[in-house]
């Protein structure tokens, strides 16, 4: 009687939800795209984490999950979805049944519209199947998804990387020219079944690497093979090849996507936890080998990874003085420092998943095959050095009510520790409450943690941060955080120690409906930086950078998507004269009614007073293709992305860019110098579906 009460009550707020809302989906082929920007613009510091995120983004949404079936692990993945916010969405299905449409994501407690436009493009509703099917490789084949698609990128310019020189010259200086042409092109090859079997191969070549020539007779210069195996049995997830892997809050050993300080407090913070696949162009951040996660109990699981790869760097006769981590080999002394160390990695992890508190504890040990020993320098006497490394960390997370409470405790083999803390208080209506705290020892060493910080490193740090998210009319947020941070030891660029520095955030969002929203965000930063006036001495004084973004977005029936954004920022040293930068950008979106067609139009003029002021905005780009432009000095740019889609099974796309500068003749330096005021590139992607 209960549970046809419940669906009876239900199916009414569908009724009065779909009548009072008259829902009109914000154009949800891409809307989720607006977080990256938002959160990117904030973490530039960490673009390489974001462009694999992005990635695995833009596989998610082309291959959605039911949202009846999604696991906790599967909701997890989605970087927009809070702790609290899957266990509502867990709880509503366990409570209520099947979601049949999409308006009833508005009746699961706390969460907003904007979450709810971000979640649309990677999830469907289908009544759950009651048969359950064993899995045989007849299915396998005959059910299973494949996907092949290329890419190649053509710059209409020449860069002097690419300038033809005589034989005396390049003898003389090998590393003046380019080893391969100025193409960038990839390879993908995917397979998947359901939600439980993927397989695939990733190859990439950059532009200027050589291709079946040279210093590469193998092709591509990189290749990624996976296999990657969910929920069979007790094994909740088995991977061979190439992985990523990340535990509690990343103290230990995190290579995934990690939020940091963001405009989204209600994913602060979040706990990242398990093993994923390696699909990405990335070339540093993963694992080569296997790991497996199994179910000992109802709530205990146990993981474990083993790791055998050759890395980048550069290396003597005794030992390793850094680690590469660009993936570029474009030139003789970048091939020199190709796959000349290896590191092996072995590590495990225990979790408990209470219904009152979590519990995690890991261990991680790797080894390379000669010391790491960096070149001295004032900033870097604390970095990690040796040839081998032990860290050991415990996290946890405790509900009580409206609060939770988590963090993670780690140590290093030599006993430096690093923490971090955070209480967080959740009352009805999507506010957040954040107060946390971290300490980082400047000695302590971990070769894979990442996690939240000012710095890149878990290293040398302690902060105290406090952040507020809430409604303060009826559509309008608020989210504004305070950061002060403080380095106890020299950094990169900072010759005194015991600098300090501050952060804060305030934004307002406008969303009446779901076909228009707006925010205003103002961003000031001050930290310590050497100074050196033109006296040529030189000092440690706060540098303060101060940035303000308007940015409007409005949609018109599903077809027509507008945004228009105005940036400023203004960057100085204290006492010294200002550097301004100015951005206004228009982009447009529209898809065709009568033809499987979708165009996107950008255009942007900005206007800089050097580098420091530089402005950074997303554009659309190709499938699975990251691009976060930066620009500086005088002048604008347009570009084009069309999508067409001659079947289900074959889709083409294309993008086109220009930059035109103002004010200069020349573009980049070195060998990434283009003689001329314009930077022109076009990108073709094919995807093959069968």
């Amino acid at each position: 009687m209960d549970y046809k009460m419940n669906r009876l009550l239900k199916v009414m707020l569908i009724i009065c939800i779909t009548i009072l809302s008259s829902v009109n989906n914000l154009c949800a082929q891409e809307v989720w795209e607006e977080l990256a920007e938002q959160l990117m613009d904030e973490d530039e510091n960490n673009s390489f984490q974001w462009d694999t995120q992005f990635e695995e983004l833009s596989e998610l949404r082309e291959h959605p999950i039911n949202i009846n079936t999604a696991t906790k692990e599967q909701l997890e993945r989605f970087p927009f979805l809070s702790d609290q916010l899957v266990e509502n969405i867990l709880y509503y299905l366990y409570k209520y049944g099947p979601m049949l449409t999409r308006n009833e994501l508005g009746m699961i407690e706390d969460i907003d519209r904007q979450t709810i436009q971000y979640l649309l493009p990677f999830i469907y509703f289908e009544t759950p199947e009651k048969e359950q099917y064993k899995l045989n490789i007849k299915r396998i084949l005959k059910y299973g998804k494949q996907e092949l698609s290329t890419r190649v990128d053509i710059p209409f310019y020449t860069k002097a990387g690419y300038q033809q020189y005589p034989a005396e010259t390049l003898k003389k200086n090998p590393n003046k020219q380019y080893l391969g042409y100025g193409y960038y092109h990839n390879l993908r090859y995917s397979f998947h079944y359901r939600n439980q079997i993927y397989a695939g191969i990733t190859a990439e070549k950059d532009a200027g690497e050589p291709f079946f020539t040279g210093q590469n007779k193998k092709g591509y210069d990189f290749y990624s093979l996976y296999l990657f195996i969910r929920n069979i049995g007790r094994i909740k997830s088995l991977a061979l090849g190439n992985y990523r892997v990340s535990y509690g809050y990343g103290l230990v050993i995190n290579t995934d996507f990690g939020m940091g300080k963001t405009a989204t407090l209600s994913t602060l913070g979040n706990k990242t936890r398990g093993i994923r696949k390696h699909s990405s162009t990335d070339e540093y951040n993963y694992f080569q080998g296997v790991a497996a996660s199994y179910k000992l109990a109802k709530r205990w699981t146990i993981d474990g990874f083993y790791s055998y790869r050759k890395m980048d760097g550069m290396v003597d006769n005794r030992f390793i003085r850094s680690l590469k981590k660009d993936g570029y080999h474009r030139l003789y002394r970048e091939f020199e420092k190709k796959n000349t160390l290896t590191n092996q990695l072995i590590g495990s992890n225990l979790n408990y998943n209470g219904k009152y508190c979590e519990l995690g504890l890991t261990a991680v040990y790797n080894v390379f095959n000669k010391p790491l020993n960096p070149e001295k320098k004032y900033y870097n006497i604390y970095y990690p050095r040796g040839k081998d490394f032990y860290n050991v960390g415990g996290d946890y997370k405790f509900f009580w009510k409206r609060f939770s409470l988590l963090g993670e405790t780690a140590i290093d083999k030599c006993g430096a520790w690093a923490t971090m803390n955070m209480l967080r208080y959740s009352p009805k209506g999507g506010t957040q409450l954040i107060v946390m705290n971290r300490y980082y020892n400047a000695k302590y060493q971990a070769i894979y943690a990442r996690s939240i910080g000012e710095g890149s490193m878990v290293q040398n740090e302690s902060g105290f941060y406090i952040g507020l998210e809430t409604n303060i009319l009826k559509y309008i947020k608020m989210t504004c955080y305070g950061d002060f941070f403080y380095f106890p030891w020299k950094k990169y660029l900072v010759s005194k120690a015991g600098t300090k520095g501050w952060d804060g955030l305030l934004q307002l969002s406008y969303s009446p409906t779901y076909e228009l929203g707006m925010f205003i965000r103002y961003r000031y930063k001050k930290k310590e930086k050497d100074f050196t006036a033109e006296d040529k001495t030189k000092q440690t004084i706060p540098f303060i950078q101060q940035k303000c973004r308007y940015q409007l977005n409005y949609t018109l029936k599903d077809k027509l998507a507008l945004k228009t954004i105005a940036d400023y920022v203004r960057v100085n040293f204290r006492g010294q004269s200002a550097s301004n930068g100015f951005l206004v950008s228009q982009s447009a979106a529209y898809t065709f009614r009568l033809l499987p067609l979708r165009l996107d139009l950008s255009g942007t003029w900005f206007h800089t007073d050097d580098y420091n002021s530089r402005l950074t905005i997303y554009e659309k780009s190709v499938l699975y293709a990251f691009s976060m432009p930066s620009f500086y000095d005088k002048g604008m740019r347009l570009a084009v992305n069309m999508r067409y889609e001659l079947n289900k099974h074959i889709i083409l796309q294309a993008k086109y860019g220009s930059t035109h500068y103002f004010n200069r003749d020349k573009i980049g330096s070195a060998l990434e110098e283009i003689d001329g005021s314009t930077k022109s590139d076009l990108y073709l992607q094919l995807r093959l579906k069968f």
